[in-house]
């Protein structure tokens, strides 16, 4: 597989383009912010990751939807294909797609005017946007975006489409934060990932996308590999042996060794269980070469995006091959055991050449992810 990205897009809690995110997350920039647009009587918990776009403190039905056109045309306009997709696939990943604006129409007992099926589906709005015809979304939960990624590099390769638009959204809503607070004993105030202090995953919201083509005049990075698995050992807790594979499925495909990858965007969601497998899975791959990349994980900065997230940490890669920059582990003081031989960037950004990019992504299932992504040639 040989593939190049050629444009990206990305809007989060840390900023509204992939420049402005990118330069935060190198200044170590937290997006946690005091929860608004959801009323925080049921639920211990007051902060979130949240992008500050309501009116008066208010939730709107839709901002999912506006959240992943803005990126689509972010990544489209680098990309140069402009703003009429009509040609264009576009794949989306999204673990909850608009359940929020379902809530809301629910509690307003429909003072929100009618809200039908075709209102939920974000092919609706890219149609009227940009005359996008070919859409789907994909829900593997948390490795959704990356997985939306595979099916593109299978579309260019079976000759379906010259060019596919790989995006991923997700933003906060009732019931996840339900979620969220019977999985807890206490509720986190912040998100630490691989830190023995860690209270818990905190979600967050933003969206992301990229461009995968055959070839670009000007690509931003080759993608060397995908590699997806699905080990189904639980609903929920993953399995270190699952993901072991996957990423040494990726190196196969890939053509390189642990050794050759300067940089692990890890997914590190600050869980009490996920931390400490992927980091035995990563051990287990890398063994002798595990202090070899650097390794980052920027949800400590963006929180938990969902299934947005794998292609948000690849945006997160593209930039630091650009700009040879790592951001660092935010509130990372302590690591966990299985992650004390990892070059762990904590404090500041490091400076770093970055040739080649690691992106890991693990959802619910055992749905397990992994892309390896290569400066392009200057």
């Amino acid at each position: 597989m040989n593939w190049v990205v050629s444009g990206l897009g990305a809007v989060s809690a840390v900023g509204g383009d992939p420049d402005e995110m990118f330069a935060g997350l190198c200044a170590g920039r937290s997006g946690l912010r005091e929860l608004r647009g959801i009323d925080r009587t049921p639920y211990r918990g007051r902060y979130a990751y949240q992008i500050q776009d309501h009116p008066d403190g208010r939730d709107v039905p839709g901002r999912a939807t506006a959240f992943v056109a803005d990126v689509i045309e972010q990544a489209a306009t680098r990309a140069g294909l402009g703003t009429d997709l009509r040609d264009v696939p576009i794949l989306i990943g999204s673990g909850l797609r608009e359940l929020r604006s379902a809530e809301l129409h629910w509690r307003d007992k429909g003072g929100l005017g009618d809200l039908s099926a075709e209102d939920l589906h974000f092919g609706t709005a890219l149609r009227d946007r940009f005359g996008a015809t070919d859409t789907h979304t994909v829900a593997n939960a948390c490795a959704a975006s990356v997985y939306a990624l595979a099916l593109a590099a299978d579309m260019l390769t079976t000759d379906q489409a010259d060019a596919v638009v790989v995006a991923g959204v997700d933003v906060l809503n009732e019931s996840m934060s339900g979620v969220m607070e019977r999985v807890h004993p206490v509720a986190p105030d912040r998100l630490q990932p691989f830190d023995r202090n860690r209270a818990g995953v905190m979600m967050g919201e933003g969206a992301a996308a990229v461009v995968l083509s055959r070839d670009a005049a000007e690509p931003l990075c080759r993608v060397r590999a995908v590699e997806v698995g699905c080990d189904a050992h639980h609903d929920t807790a993953p399995h270190p042996d699952g993901f072991a594979e996957v990423m040494r499925a990726a190196h196969r495909s890939a053509g390189l060794t642990p050794a050759e990858v300067d940089l692990v965007m890890l997914h590190g969601t600050g869980t009490l269980l996920n931390d400490e497998v992927e980091a035995t899975a990563t051990q287990t791959v890398f063994g002798a070469d595990a202090g070899a990349p650097l390794m980052t994980a920027i949800k400590s900065m963006t929180g938990h995006t969902g299934g947005a997230s794998g292609v948000m940490s690849l945006v997160s890669a593209v930039q630091s091959m650009t700009h040879g920059m790592v951001p660092p582990v935010v509130g990372l003081t302590e690591p966990v055991a299985e992650a004390a031989e990892f070059r762990l960037v904590t404090g500041t950004a490091a400076r770093r050449r970055v040739s080649v990019a690691q992106v890991n992504a693990l959802g619910f299932g055992g749905m397990n992810t992994v892309a390896v992504l290569e400066a392009p040639t200057r």
